[in-house]
């Protein structure tokens, strides 16, 4: 925005039907400047205060803080468009093809990498021996649609150095045939621990252009926009996804606000940035561990034993207690935040034992360290996570789209209590809104229902007590997530002094019956300030 004749960037005041900021009051208008809120009150009020500025009226029913998720993997919805999608695939054969189809354009030797496998859905196997024949010159892998697992050819088993289950880490798991021959699948820490620092070798697109990844992060940006969403956090990064994001920042691409989590295997102390000057635009807010499995996959580390999908009566526990200990405390010294990946009760304790245990210096402000997903949890865990200062980060939807699942796999009184974003709020605790993007979709509506309803797929109700009222939900996925990241001063409300971020919908969420939620649209998302999608345009 251009400057007045005083060196000071003009001011807009923008009205709306209904604006909610938030922060508990009900102002008529707000002003802007350059990309802060300057002002809210009345429509009279601000009209006095700033006479003869630019007036916007905003189209729709609607004016909330931009929509903020917590928890996203955006870089991998992007690289998703430019390596192998076979999230449609339908049949085994399907997904050969398509791996075929991209191998004839790869030079030998060279990675190729199919994404967003839905095994269960497949008529025939995806295995060793079927990805074998889509090439064996090539290293192929196809990354499961919930990045706990991934499937793998001779030629990359070979390239990651597996021959026998035994060549697992802690942490994960090699599948075997009825002989004991390696099948391909890779759990966990058995594909997280190889693949990940080997995604920088990666040609992910024909010729490895980049060009082709800042088109497919800037398609999918634009499609979060239209959603209402201005800020998400990208929950793991290796060096690969840090420099697109950077590199789309650096040619003015990047239109939302994005933080990002870096995966612990890159964590160095030293390198650590004592300061970030673009921070409120593209920031590191931590660094990323998991420490048990899924949710919905049934792999959750809890106290009391369930059928779990391991085929035993717990789930996982990807990394060790003394090593993860070491790696959090390192992180903490350097004064960066952990966001640990724990979704049972006893990994969600886990954690809380080591946090409990950190040293805080007596003068400054704590670090929120976060608790990502901390889906299982009861009374006396919440507690300690309201006296530790940690800020949950619970999926936003996962009770509609799992519900039967979740209860299946954990019992219905621990099920009652999952994603318990009622009773952390209650405790006082700033909770996060998050989506876990792309295992499910990000829009924001249909988590803010289920956190309104708590309804199943199913038709069914899990833990009405933990349902949410229509402003809470909203404050989740706002000022909540802002918190998650270290910004809750700078964004998440409109108030004055914070970013100018904000969504626009045709329909008052509060004045419709909660099922309805989802039927309404964004009609515009701003971004401190300017206008970054319209249905208008």
């Amino acid at each position: 925005m251009r400057e007045d004749e005083t060196g000071e960037q003009p001011v807009r005041v923008f009205t709306g039907s209904r604006i909610e900021p938030l922060d508990g009051t009900r102002p008529e208008a707000f002003a802007v400047r350059g990309e802060r809120v300057a002002a809210t009150g009345s429509r009279a009020e601000l009209a006095d205060r700033f006479p003869a500025v630019e007036r916007v009226d905003l189209d729709g029913a609607l004016v909330v803080p931009g929509f903020n998720d917590a928890h996203c993997h955006t870089s991998q919805a992007a690289l998703a468009r430019v390596r192998v999608d076979v999230s449609d695939a339908r049949t085994a054969d399907e997904v050969l093809a398509a791996l075929r189809a991209r191998a004839a354009l790869v030079p030998p030797g060279e990675w190729v990498v199919g994404q967003g496998l839905h095994e269960d859905a497949l008529s025939g196997r995806v295995d060793r021996d079927l990805l074998d024949r889509a090439s064996a010159e090539h290293p192929v892998v196809v990354i499961q649609y919930t990045f706990h697992r991934a499937v793998a050819n001779t030629a990359a088993l070979e390239r990651i150095g597996y021959r026998t289950e035994a060549d697992a880490p802690s942490g994960g798991q090699l599948l075997t045939t009825a002989d004991g021959r390696l099948d391909g699948w890779m759990y966990e820490r058995a594909w997280l621990d190889p693949w990940l620092p080997g995604s920088g070798r990666e040609s992910i697109a024909p010729g490895g252009e980049p060009s082709a990844q800042l088109a497919a992060l800037r398609e999918v940006n634009t499609e979060l926009h239209r959603l209402g969403i201005t800020s998400y956090c990208d929950a793991i990064v290796t060096p690969l996804e840090q420099e697109m994001y950077a590199a789309a920042h650096r040619l003015g691409q990047l239109t939302p606000r994005v933080s990002m989590l870096l995966w612990h295997s890159y964590f160095d102390p030293r390198a650590w940035p004592a300061e970030q000057p673009d921070a409120h635009r593209l920031q590191l807010a931590g660094v990323k561990l998991m420490l048990d499995g899924a949710l919905s996959g049934g792999t959750c580390l809890c106290r009391q034993p369930y059928p779990s999908a391991t085929g035993g009566d717990n789930g996982l526990q990807v990394l060790d207690d003394a090593g993860f200990q070491r790696t959090v405390r390192s992180v903490h010294a350097a004064g960066a935040r952990v966001a640990v990946h724990a979704n049972g009760d006893l990994a969600i304790s886990k954690v809380l034992d080591v946090l409990e245990s950190l040293v805080h210096p007596p003068s400054g402000e704590r670090i929120n360290h976060r608790l990502e997903h901390c889906s299982i949890t009861d009374e006396g865990l919440i507690e300690r996570i309201r006296a530790a200062g940690a800020t949950p980060v619970p999926f936003g939807a996962f009770v509609a789209h799992f519900g039967e699942a979740i209860e299946r796999f954990y019992g219905a009184e621990r099920a009652a209590m999952a994603c318990a974003h009622k009773s952390m709020l209650d405790a006082g605790i700033a909770v996060a809104g998050s989506s876990d993007f792309p295992i499910i979709p990000i829009d924001p509506l249909p988590a803010i229902r289920s956190m309104v309803t708590r309804r199943t797929a199913g038709g069914g109700v899990l833990g009405p007590d933990q349902r949410l009222s229509v402003t809470d939900a909203l404050g989740v996925y706002t000022h909540g997530s802002a918190h998650a990241t270290g910004e809750g001063r700078v964004k998440g409300r409109l108030a004055a002094g914070q970013s100018a971020d904000f969504t626009v919908l045709d329909t008052d969420l509060a004045a419709v019956d909660p099922q309805e939620i989802t039927s309404a649209r964004v009609t515009s998302t701003w971004v401190g300030g300017s206008c970054v999608w319209s249905a208008g345009s």
